[in-house]
């Protein structure tokens, strides 16, 4: 199974997107709510991220909620 981590906010459309998308699929997550968590907003600056969505599978980031680089990732 792999790991993925869904960096969040309270406020975003994109992330409620994923969100759903993972849960409709029975895709196991863990949230990192940045508006919660200053760890998470840590992770994403040292990574040079300024927004999210940015969804970790294994380690490898996606930017955004892009569904086809999601799925090509979990195939």
């Amino acid at each position: 199974m792999a790991d993925i981590k869904v960096y969040t906010s309270n406020t975003c459309v994109f992330c409620k997107a994923a969100k759903q998308y993972f849960n409709e699929n029975n895709i196991e997550f863990t949230e990192m709510n940045i508006d919660e968590n200053p760890d998470a907003v840590e992770y994403l600056v040292s990574k040079g991220y300024r927004g999210v969505p940015v969804i970790s599978i294994d380690g490898e980031d996606i930017v955004g909620f892009d569904k086809a680089a999601i799925e090509a990732k979990l195939a």
